[in-house]
């Protein structure tokens, strides 16, 4: 088992240009798990890590709800945003400036086989790394993601989760909010949820901006522990 993970940071990029790319890296791994399969070739398979920053964008998953989108696409263009449908599960949600995203593109038999439990590491990446700068953080029943004040009228998310995976390869991730204008929120009702509210990082803080690279490390020093992997950079495409 190949517990080695490929990290690849790729700044701020178009959405539809990295869904791309992603479907690229998910295709090799499966097609590595296809060719194992019906000739035990015995080949190894890559795991990958992508985070990046992307323009305003709002994507909806296989079962969402194209409702939950509370403006036109012509008022979408008016705000300099894009609006996708996409292979993810999950409802609606929105990708912008001052977001992490996170991309694991992971063959989980090289870990465990349970989408389940892959879900909650990745919430609890988050929920320990907020857990650093003094936050408490925590999970709200039924709802995939990691939020405050759960079961009280203040409930908000702060990282939303949506994952894709066949044959046990994951594809798409999470977005978590770190200097976030939470204006574009209010376009949507966020994961379909309407009685929770967003929140940022620096708004829980108090503060102006978070240091992203700060909060990357964080986030990546959990995700090894998490899921007991070495991660390595890879500096190109």
């Amino acid at each position: 088992m190949n517990k080695t993970i490929q990290l690849q940071d790729l700044g701020n990029q178009d959405y539809k240009e990295t869904w791309d790319y992603q479907e690229v890296l998910f295709k090799q791994i499966l097609d590595i798990k296809i060719k194992n399969r019906r000739e035990e070739a015995g080949l190894e398979t890559p795991n990958h890590f992508l985070f990046v920053e992307h323009p305003h964008v709002f994507t909806l998953g296989k079962s969402g709800d194209f409702d939950n989108l509370l403006v036109s696409e012509k008022e979408l263009a008016e705000k300099n945003a894009t609006f996708y449908k996409i292979n993810r599960g999950g409802d609606i949600t929105y990708h912008g400036p001052g977001q992490i995203v996170g991309y694991p593109i992971l063959d989980l038999e090289n870990f465990f086989t349970d989408i389940h439990k892959y879900l909650r590491l990745l919430e609890e990446m988050v929920i320990l790394t907020l857990a650093e700068y003094g936050l408490k953080a925590e999970r709200s029943p039924g709802e995939t993601g990691v939020w405050f004040d759960v079961g009280t009228p203040f409930a908000r998310k702060i990282c939303a989760m949506g994952v894709r995976a066949s044959r046990w390869v994951t594809m798409h991730g999470f977005a978590f909010n770190v200097n976030a204008d939470l204006g574009y929120f209010d376009l949507m009702i966020p994961c379909g949820i309407k009685d929770k509210s967003v929140t940022s990082l620096n708004v829980e803080l108090g503060k102006a901006t978070v240091n992203e690279a700060e909060v990357k490390e964080k986030l990546l020093k959990h995700f090894k522990t998490l899921f007991e992997a070495s991660i390595i950079e890879k500096t190109e495409a």
